[in-house]
């Protein structure tokens, strides 16, 4: 029998024209619907086998393979968020039907909700992949609309210097200070640092290491530990049995709190995130002659395009070259002191 019911449920269970046996649920209890479905997906299986057409696919699948295939994403949660946006738009249509209309009006929509170029861009660089995924890997598309992405204004690293960083750590509470004064000592995300589990650290190594499922690039980091984040985090023994940092007995989940906004408002500094002090930290690592590649693997990036943002901030091996130039003594030629030399006939 081709329809079963199975808890209220009806599914269908045939045997496509290549030979393989295909049981699925139609969703509905109601079994005109259910022989609807039925009939529709014996069809499709026919035209796909004889005919080479494929399968029509919605939005909707592509979403759910692409959760399903990217569920070990550190970012997994954040493409939840946007994918539930962008549902309003694409939700149920079928996948040949988005077109670079509906794309620009997507775009548009985003940018009438107040978002900057950049948050636009990472919903884009979303709707962009998974399609791309329908055409390169899953075979659903033969061709997606473009998705052209906005420009994005470049930004200058934002990073402290040693003098700042002291006041910002006066000004933030203790639980807070402690664990900023952790991330400028190791470079961590802030998610690392309130996930540091005391299974992670090992004192007598003075190492830490972050597992691949933690990190952005999904590759496990080595974090050396130097005096100061040695000595940040043997002040927090027994403070709780499993995460490193606490605050009143419980783990802590969120830095970019209150007294964060508040204690950057007492030490003067303005336009600074959290995420800013990894920069910083990896700014005085160029600035005291850290080359990039070991930077690179410091602060797990997974391309070096990341860390030559930071370049600029060491020119030191450089300047053998600029010594080289000396064809002309611009400062003796400016004061007057450069000896005339008589003319030759």
């Amino acid at each position: 029998m081709s329809l079963r019911k199975r808890g209220g449920i009806w599914w269908v269970d045939v045997v496509a024209p290549s030979g393989e046996r295909i049981r699925k649920s139609t969703g509905t209890a109601n079994k005109a619907l259910a022989q609807e479905y039925h009939d529709r997906l014996k069809a499709d299986l026919w035209r796909l086998a004889k005919l080479g057409e494929r399968p029509r696919k919605t939005w909707n699948d592509a979403v759910v393979r692409w959760l399903k295939e990217h569920a070990h994403k550190a970012t997994a949660k954040e493409d939840v968020t946007k994918l539930r946006w962008l549902d309003q738009f694409l939700g149920g249509k079928d996948l040949e039907h988005i077109s670079r209309a509906l794309v620009d009006r997507i775009t548009d929509a985003k940018l009438a909700l107040g978002h900057s170029n950049a948050t636009v861009n990472r919903t884009l660089e979303l709707l962009r992949a998974i399609l791309r995924k329908c055409v390169n890997d899953w075979e659903w598309l033969n061709r997606a609309p473009s998705v052209r992405m906005l420009k994005e204004p470049t930004r200058r690293v934002r990073f402290l210097n040693r003098d700042e960083a002291r006041q910002l750590l006066t000004a933030l509470p203790e639980h807070l200070a402690d664990m900023a004064a952790f991330s400028l000592a190791t470079g961590l995300r802030a998610s690392n640092v309130t996930g540091l589990q005391w299974s992670q650290v090992d004192l007598t190594r003075r190492l830490a290491w972050i597992h691949p499922d933690q990190a952005k690039a999904g590759k496990a980091i080595a974090v050396p530990l130097n005096a100061e984040a040695v000595s940040l985090i043997t002040k927090q023994v027994g403070k709780h049995s499993t995460h490193v940092f606490s605050f009143r007995g419980r783990p802590i989940t969120q830095v970019s709190t209150k007294a964060w906004y508040a204690a950057l408002q007492r030490a003067g500094i303005a336009d600074f995130r959290w995420h800013d002090l990894r920069h910083t930290w990896a700014s005085w690592h160029v600035q005291n002659g850290t080359p990039l590649f070991a930077l690179q693997e410091l602060g797990g990036w997974a391309s070096t395009d990341m860390v030559r943002r930071y370049a600029h901030l060491a020119a030191d091996h450089l300047a053998p070259y600029a010594e080289r130039l000396g064809t002309l003594s611009a400062v003796e030629i400016c004061d007057g002191t450069k000896t005339a030399q008589p003319e030759k006939s």
